[in-house]
């Protein structure tokens, strides 16, 4: 099954500096996992047909483990801040979520193919649902823990989920819907007590059987789908296959990440985005890494900066906001234990950040770039000259490209948008389709290049800057949050005729939510600003609590084209100061 030229992966062990690390990386720590892979690295052998990551890398760790030819760190990692603490090796994690697999397939009667939403926030059993998901065949939708009822219900009505995994906090926003969902089957709650209409997930696990066959999957066969917001409309479901998460990193090795079994690596992203599938399962674990997880209920600085002092953490993967959040204190007061390679994407990082960190620090901020879509496509590496403002170059497995609105690549130094080529060979990375929207699948395509939404631009040396979105989509504090989810909610409030959200700077998150609202004729008000607290607490009952706009501003009139669409181009040009 041959799905991509290998070409740009060979140029790519032109880097010294990742050859370097491969050379202090040899033996049997990477072969072990490696060899079997490495004559279709080489291109001379194709890519199986059959791939599963728990059974093909995990379990490869494990005999590793058991053999004592991989350092002694343990494979997961978590801490609470509040003394609790849980360390899994391979085989314990193996057992584990086998245990997990024969829940799903036993009690709650999934089977291969089956999907389950998982809302869970940084707690040990999402990785090991996430684990036992591959060895069942299991299609696993993850979700952020700030997910509100209304966001609940649209994601297993439109999934057709059979089961559903939460906490005790949103297993109450379940039940408001559940009768709603028709094809929702099993509801498990992960939680110390009870709680009526729903299987308590420790208690069931315990009396599992830690014996479980792997099921066979094809290497295009859907992993994971995730939820990703949009310009309008509701959001878009995005299939992963096997491959494309679980196969991609053991193609194009340490490229954006270079870790090595003897490395901790921490990345605080929330559990339902695609960069805690990248950055926290499939690319640490390809490599045989430790992943360190702190549960973080919420991101503060002085809890970043002190687990970075407590614990060996090789590699840090945060928001730029995080980054933002981290130079505003006086950093000469902290001594990190072992921290060297630090990553940040999900929004541009800017270069004044950059300098403060490195100037307190001694470290660089390597940035990424990448979109649900199409995982990590553009990255700084390790050793790679870091120019500030940029993402670095494109990452093995990808051609991307700067192209015009007839698919015709552009030469250094013109603006255009951001395309990775998927003709006539799909790169493997690339999300497999919108489920349930071949409209919207197609419309992702433009000539030879599956076209991401963003303009940017390519200097002379293959180095890509993010210039801006086609679209409207914001991106605030790393969130992706679509406009169209924000005025629906807005709408429903009486005070509200109409209103355009549009992105607004903000020097701590980079952007945030600005909400331009016409009042309705029937309603007013003499004191706006009540009104617009009113008005985001309404968003925040409604949707999820980081959608809500954090600047109201009350116009007579929005302004529109002649056929009535809303010109939120101006709005955020006038925002942004491009008038």
């Amino acid at each position: 099954m041959k799905l991509f030229k290998l070409q740009t992966l060979k140029s790519f062990w032109a880097l010294k500096p990742l050859k370097r690390t491969l050379q202090g990386h040899p033996g049997p720590l990477v072969s072990d996992v490696y060899s079997q892979y490495e004559s279709v690295r080489q291109g001379a052998q194709e890519i199986p047909k059959y791939f599963n990551f728990a059974s093909d890398v995990l379990d490869k760790w494990t005999e590793i483990e058991k053999a004592r030819r991989r350092p002694p760190n343990p494979a997961f990692w978590w801490v609470n801040g509040k003394g609790e603490e849980v360390k899994w090796s391979f085989e314990e994690l193996g057992l584990l979520s086998r245990k997990v697999a024969n829940m799903l397939t036993n009690e709650c009667g999934l089977q291969k193919g089956d999907r389950i939403v998982v809302v869970l926030p940084r707690v040990p059993e999402w990785w090991l649902v996430t684990v036992a998901c591959m060895r069942a065949g299991i299609v696993l939708i993850p979700g952020i823990s700030q997910l509100s009822a209304k966001d609940l219900l649209y994601r297993l009505q439109a999934s057709r989920a059979k089961c559903i995994v939460t906490d005790d906090r949103l297993a109450p926003a379940v039940d408001t819907v559940a009768a709603q969902c028709h094809t929702l089957e099993t509801k498990l709650i992960v939680a110390k007590g009870s709680r009526e209409g729903w299987l308590n997930f420790t208690d069931l696990c315990k009396n599992q059987s830690a014996e479980h066959s792997c099921v066979r999957t094809r290497l295009q066969d859907p992993m994971t789908v995730f939820f990703t917001s949009g310009t309008t409309g509701s959001p878009k479901m995005t299939e992963h296959s096997q491959g494309s998460l679980g196969f991609r990193p053991l193609l194009s090795e340490r490229y954006w990440l270079d870790l090595t079994p003897s490395d901790v690596i921490w990345n605080t992203s929330d559990t339902g985005w695609v960069v805690a599938s990248l950055g926290s399962v499939f690319d640490p674990w390809a490599f045989g890494a430790c992943i360190f997880i702190h549960n973080l209920p919420q991101i503060e600085a002085s809890t970043i900066l002190n687990t970075l002092c407590r614990f060996p953490i090789d590699t840090l993967i945060g928001a730029p906001t995080l980054f933002r959040m981290l130079v505003q204190n006086d950093l000469s007061n902290y001594k990190f234990m072992k921290l060297k390679h630090c990553l940040s994407g999900g929004e541009p990082l800017n270069p004044e950040v950059m300098e403060q960190w490195k100037s307190q620090t001694g470290l660089d901020i390597h940035e990424i770039y990448g979109q649900t879509e199409t995982g990590i496509i553009c990255s700084v590496f390790r050793g790679m000259k870091i120019k500030p403002g940029s993402m670095g170059k494109a990452a093995p497995l990808f051609d991307v490209q700067i192209v015009d609105q007839n698919a015709n690549i552009l030469p250094p130094g013109e603006q255009g948008e951001i395309a990775v080529r998927s003709k006539p060979l799909r790169p493997l990375g690339l999300f497999s389709k919108y489920v349930d929207n071949p409209q919207k699948t197609a419309a992702s395509e433009r000539g030879d290049f599956y076209v991401t939404g963003d303009r940017g631009v390519m200097d002379e040396d293959g180095y890509f800057q993010f210039i801006g979105r086609y679209d409207d989509i914001i991106i605030s504090s790393g969130y992706r949050i679509g406009p169209f989810e924000v005025e629906s909610a807005l709408i429903e409030h009486p005070a509200v005729a109409e209103t355009a959200v549009v992105s607004s700077p903000d020097p701590l998150r980079g952007e945030v939510v600005k909400a331009f609202v016409v009042l309705s004729p029937a309603f007013s008000s003499s004191d706006l600003e009540s009104l617009a607290r009113d008005l985001q607490e309404h968003v925040k009952r409604t949707t999820a609590p980081y959608k809500y706009p954090r600047k109201v501003e009350f116009v007579q009139e929005l302004p529109k084209t002649v056929t009535g669409k809303i010109k939120r181009n101006e709005l955020r040009n006038k925002e942004w100061g491009r008038v």
